[in-house]
């Protein structure tokens, strides 16, 4: 197990380093939730004025409500293209040097999903940085922000354990961001990501209940709106943490099988 773990951290320290080599991809970083909060929320913002909207959101300010769901929205598509890199790691000839490699083979889609968390981490932290100076107030304060940047981590596990899945099966990146893009839109809206369930229709309120983002969404947006209500968070990150396992044990037996020389 020390040998996994610590193979997986130089996997994902290759990771971090081609990210970070990436100036155009880390000023994305930045300027996508500005454009998120700045742009969309401002205009959803006289949403709020009408006191029956108000009720349905449980705030008196659309930016509040939304930016739970902007943190999880870039956690998703960050996550879930974490597979990319297999796919081009295999194409330049990459990951057979890895697979000679003395490290352990589980360690390198391990690895990369660790990699794909701090990324996550740092994408959140800007998120709430940003949302900080539009107004949002954060009722739990820096511990909350703490807990909100592991809850984000926990799930994008979950979403690049589903990416490494498929990319251990599929060989080109057209077909592997087909599949992807199929996915992530209807996760972000069949959840509660953007609106309250209790506005959508009853067909999809029941889907957006068992939808995993909004079990992550309802945990941050607790922690961000009302407080420390552990009797909606603990469950969510109870389920979180079920998926987490459940992804990281097929992700490792999918890409075990598929590199069997």
């Amino acid at each position: 197990m020390k040998e996994l773990i610590l193979d997986s951290w130089w996997v994902a320290y290759r990771e971090l380093i081609k990210f970070f080599r990436q100036r155009t991809r880390l000023l994305m970083i930045v300027a996508q939730p500005l454009i998120w909060l700045g742009l969309m929320g401002n205009m959803m913002r006289g949403m709020t004025n009408s006191p029956m909207a108000a009720k349905a959101l449980g705030v008196n300010n659309y930016l509040d409500f939304m930016t739970p769901g902007i943190i999880l929205m870039t956690v998703l598509f960050g996550g879930i293209f974490g597979g990319l890199s297999i796919i081009w790691d295999r194409r330049i000839g990459y990951l057979e040097k890895l697979l000679a490699s003395p490290i352990k083979r589980g360690a390198i889609p391990l690895g990369k999903s660790i990699s794909s968390m701090i990324q996550g981490a740092m994408q959140v932290a800007i998120i709430i940085v940003i949302a900080s100076l539009f107004g949002v107030c954060f009722h739990t304060g820096i511990p909350g922000m703490l807990l909100i940047m592991v809850i984000a981590m926990l799930f994008c596990l979950i979403l690049s354990g589903f990416s490494l899945v498929l990319s251990s099966i599929i060989k080109t990146h057209e077909t592997l961001m087909a599949i992807v893009n199929f996915f992530t839109m209807p996760l972000m809206f069949t959840s509660n990501a953007l609106f309250p369930m209790s506005v959508m229709p009853a067909w999809l309120a029941a889907i957006a209940k068992v939808n995993p983002v909004s079990l992550a969404v309802t945990a941050i947006r607790e922690l961000t709106i009302h407080g420390w209500v552990w009797g909606k968070i603990l469950p969510s990150l109870g389920i979180i943490l079920i998926l987490d396992i459940i992804f990281i044990l097929i992700s490792q037996f999918a890409f075990q099988r598929e590199t069997v020389e």
